[in-house]
């Protein structure tokens, strides 16, 4: 009976070797199975309404960070997979978009976008702990002091402030001084926010505000506050306006005329192809701020290559083709965070936040070091001039010395000129 029972064992060895072997190869699939799943980026995006120009262009340049992403192999041996709503530019549906995005489609990481919108997301986001990367968004931290936002648009420690900062120095360049000072802008949390920093350089210049309006958002007449502003015969105009609103704005101050020396601030929507090509000549002496623009102190490595596969994506769908103001820094706030995510190799967002903070990334719009808000570590907006505009040609927007940069000192490109009722006749 022995010598048959040895046979019986050794099949049931190798049977059990078998198993064991199908078993390995099981849980070698589900872990390639498990790797493979790709990493949620997860965003709300104003891809209609009146933020649809910047909505667009972030949207399409998350796409085109992605692909470089995934061509390369992806994050951590996975592919990143972009899980995005359209929030119609509405605040109130934002909160909504992102509990959806955390609790339903379970999303990796988070990106976010613009002031209003980001404002909306922030209490949702920081209930459930996750890591926000953010851009275009003005002051939103400071109501929150959350130690996991990061901002890449440049304003530094003080957003409120730097917006208008250059505006206020070039301001005082004139000769004479200016005196006195008309405030106008929207009545939403950008505009407010601008506006908030303006009345500080103000106050601390000495200059005298002789008149201030804010509008409703759904403002469409804008002449009896242009007539408002120039019977006040301020020196300096500064504005706070979304896209639509600086259009309409624009358009009065050519019917009715300013007698302002300078005119300009932070107005929204100078930055986009359509607007500069819309008012052309009538945008010569006007001041406002920028992110970039073509002038010979700001060659990036790499945004050259960038902006030219940008605008071939651009002209393919239908998107703003010039691609200075919102794609470089979209895609250096997705490239932070790829660096992020190669150096811990983890998605956990307490040590995503430990090494982004203590860490000075190299992008495409130069070196990148946070602060301990969230925001750049010292402040870089451009403040600009329009100059020798002729004409509705885009082109001329891609050459140096028609977006003069007035400041900061470092990239500074030309002095002001003024008065800007001179440019406007």
């Amino acid at each position: 009976m022995a010598t048959k029972a040895r046979p019986r064992s050794a099949a049931l060895t190798a049977l059990a070797v078998w198993l064991a072997a199908v078993v390995v190869l099981l849980m070698a699939e589900q872990a390639a199975v498990v790797a493979a799943e790709p990493i949620k980026l997860g965003f709300s995006e104003s891809l209609t309404g009146g933020l649809a120009v910047n909505g667009r262009q972030m949207l399409l340049t998350a796409q085109i960070w992605a692909a470089d992403v995934n061509a390369k192999g992806g994050l951590l041996g996975r592919p990143v997979e972009l899980v995005y709503y359209d929030d119609q530019s509405n605040p109130g549906l934002v909160p909504a978009i992102y509990t959806k995005l955390l609790n339903v489609d379970n999303v990796d990481l988070l990106f976010a976008s613009g002031t209003n919108i980001s404002s909306a997301a922030m209490p949702t986001i920081v209930e459930h702990g996750k890591l926000i990367m953010d851009t275009l968004a003005l002051a939103v931290n400071e109501h929150f002091n959350y130690p996991r936002f990061f901002q890449t648009m440049p304003y530094g420690p003080d957003g409120k402030e730097a917006i208008s900062r250059g505006f206020f120095e070039a301001a005082m360049t004139m000769d004479p001084r200016p005196e006195s000072i008309a405030l106008l802008g929207a009545d939403a949390e950008f505009s407010k926010s601008a506006l908030e920093g303006a009345h500080r350089h103000a106050r601390r210049l000495g200059l005298r505000i002789v008149h201030e309006a804010r509008y409703p958002p759904a403002t469409v007449d804008y002449a009896p506050i242009i007539r408002a502003i120039k019977a006040a015969n301020a020196d300096v105009v500064f504005v706070a306006s979304y896209p639509m609103d600086t259009a309409g704005i624009l358009r009065s101050v050519r019917e009715i005329g300013l007698n302002a020396k300078l005119f300009g601030g932070a107005m929204v929507g100078l930055q986009y192809s359509g607007m500069k090509t819309q008012f052309g000549e009538q945008l010569n002496n006007l001041v406002g701020y920028e992110l970039y623009v073509h002038e010979p102190t700001m060659h990036f490595p790499g945004i050259d290559e960038f902006l030219e596969k940008y605008r071939l994506r651009a002209e393919q769908t239908g998107v703003d083709p010039l691609g200075y103001y919102v794609p470089p820094f979209t895609y250096a706030t997705l490239d932070v965070l790829a660096q992020a995510v190669t150096a811990v190799r983890d998605l956990d967002p307490d040590k995503l936040a430990n090494y982004i903070h203590s860490t000075t990334f190299k992008t495409l719009v130069g070196d990148i070091t946070f602060g301990s808000d969230g925001e750049w570590a010292a402040p870089r907006i451009l403040t600009i001039q329009y100059r020798d505009i002729k004409g509705p040609t885009l082109k001329q927007f891609t050459e140096p010395g028609h977006q003069v940069i007035l400041y900061p000192p470092e990239f500074k490109t030309g002095t002001l000129a003024y008065p800007f009722s001179e440019a406007t006749r």
